[in-house]
């Protein structure tokens, strides 16, 4: 764990740090009850029926998914290289607490582009990388029924606290961090259906913190 001084830090530097480091769990360790799982919805709206209309409901709500222009800025920021390819996109995440920020990285491990007579489904996940308070992934989905015209944005996740995270760490996550998750959803979803985009993305440069925690957890 890294606690930074009041003061600027290079996002730019500590993103293009996280190339060299791998996820922190294994896939075969996911199981209840030790891991939690979701699956959190949201109704965006409705357009015609059949596959996404060019330029309409879907194709727009895509372009803010695609982006990660979703995340409640009171409650995430996320950074990463503008033009990079989605899959394999290493993403820096800041998330934020009164007086304090906890900055951790993640990786985009899928990408799914997948149409058939029923639905058009497009979207991405990423997985928790060394350094992270979290274990775990979550999947952005956004799809479309063909029949109805419904168009839905559906979060997909399994998640723990890392073991190794400090007594202190364990004790907030009690209080507040089940909360604070299932807040991120809900407000993520409303983001997404009123299409607010706020996607914070780095030039080299530097940002300025109160407190900041690196790697909240090492080893």
């Amino acid at each position: 764990m890294r606690l930074s001084r009041p003061g600027q830090v290079d996002v730019g530097a500590v993103l293009r740090g996280l190339r060299g480091r791998g996820l922190n769990y294994s896939r075969s360790e996911v199981a209840p009850p030790a891991w939690t799982f979701d699956v959190h919805r949201r109704s965006l709206g409705r357009e015609a029926a059949g596959p996404p209309e060019e330029g309409g409901l879907w194709w727009r709500a895509r372009a803010v998914v695609a982006d990660y222009g979703f995340t409640p800025p009171e409650l995430v920021r996320a950074y990463y290289e503008r033009g990079s390819d989605l899959l394999g996109r290493d993403i820096l995440l800041e998330a934020r607490l009164p007086g304090l920020r906890f900055l951790m990285g993640v990786r985009v491990t899928a990408v799914r582009d997948e149409s058939d007579a029923d639905r058009t489904l497009w979207g991405w996940g990423y997985e928790t990388l060394e350094g992270h308070l979290e274990r775990g992934r979550v999947d952005y989905e956004l799809v479309k029924d063909h029949r109805s015209g419904e168009v839905e944005f559906v979060a997909r996740s399994y998640s723990q606290l890392h073991p190794r995270a400090p007594w202190w760490m364990r004790f907030g996550w009690r209080l507040v961090g089940r909360r604070a998750q299932l807040r991120f959803y809900r407000r993520a979803g409303q983001r997404l259906a009123h299409r607010q985009s706020v996607v914070e993305v780095p030039s080299g440069g530097s940002r300025r913190f109160g407190m900041a925690l690196l790697d909240p957890v090492i080893g």
